[in-house]
């Protein structure tokens, strides 16, 4: 598997930000430090609130499209039932 992976943070004002990165904790921090996406800019800190590591970046890409399509309150249930199922399959 390659080092993709798409990840959910919550943001100070509690909404939540989906992104893709190869580097977790290197991403965060840029987005802590307002040099990272507009969107997190003015609402830090953030969290990292779940992730899921993918094979690669085009499967990134198309995950991180369908985490922003469902609902606010559906996004962290939908990115870890399939990291649940990615993991179901690997075994």
């Amino acid at each position: 598997m390659s080092d993709w992976y798409v990840y959910l943070l919550r943001c100070a004002d509690n909404t939540l930000y989906c992104g893709i990165t190869t580097d977790l904790k290197r991403r965060v921090a840029q987005h802590n430090k307002g040099v990272a996406a507009k969107y997190t800019r003015a609402r830090t800190p953030v969290t990292l609130e779940t992730f899921t590591e993918v094979k690669d970046k085009s499967e990134a890409l198309k995950l991180e499209l369908k985490v922003k399509k469902q609902a606010r309150a559906a996004k962290i249930d939908y990115l870890n039932r399939y990291r649940e199922q990615l993991t179901r399959s690997e075994q």
